[in-house]
């Protein structure tokens, strides 16, 4: 994706933020929005990589932010280079698709410590597009009520990814 096409989506989201009935905002929330934090577009961090899918696809259970615990199936992994570091991360899979949720270095600074997400789209076979300028923070980041996956250990981060959105640091954050 090019950085015009991702400054677009970040314009259409900050847009259905402010203003849907289905933002994740509350009322006085959106009143006083004033747009997402977001790292500058990286073109190091749109990958297209190889998965290694896991001989035994094992299911999961991952705890959420509100206490109960959903199921996904570990998939494959794959690793990637972050400003000259080595990085690994695991794709789930999830009845909606495949999910890849992940904590950085950057954690509760500059980015929510419960984890960041992407669905990772399949190109072909073990080949995947993972364009990391558009992880996004689930919406529990912005607002109570909501039931996210907390990131399982296997993905966190020794590194900080500087790519996609930032935690909400504005006057309208939760």
């Amino acid at each position: 994706m090019s950085e015009q096409q991702l400054g677009a989506l970040r314009e259409q989201k900050d847009e259905f933020f402010k203003t849907s009935p289905k933002s994740p905002l509350m009322p006085k929330q959106q009143r006083n929005f004033t747009g997402l934090n977001y790292y500058p577009y990286n073109e190091a961090l749109d990958l297209t990589v190889e998965v290694t899918q896991f001989e035994e696809k094992t299911d999961v259970q991952v705890q959420t932010t509100s206490g109960e615990a959903r199921w996904y199936r570990r998939y494959g992994e794959f690793t990637f280079e972050v400003d000259g570091e080595t990085a690994r991360l695991t794709i789930y899979q999830a009845p909606h698709g495949y999910f890849l949720p992940f904590v950085d270095a950057g954690a509760g600074d500059e980015t929510y410590p419960s984890g960041r997400y992407i669905e990772p789209q399949q190109v072909s076979g073990d080949t995947f597009h993972i364009d990391l300028n558009q992880v996004y923070n689930p919406y529990c980041a912005y607002s109570h009520g909501w039931s996210c996956p907390i990131t399982p250990a296997e993905n966190r981060l020794s590194v900080k990814v500087e790519a996609g959105e930032k935690i909400p640091s504005k006057e309208w954050a939760v």
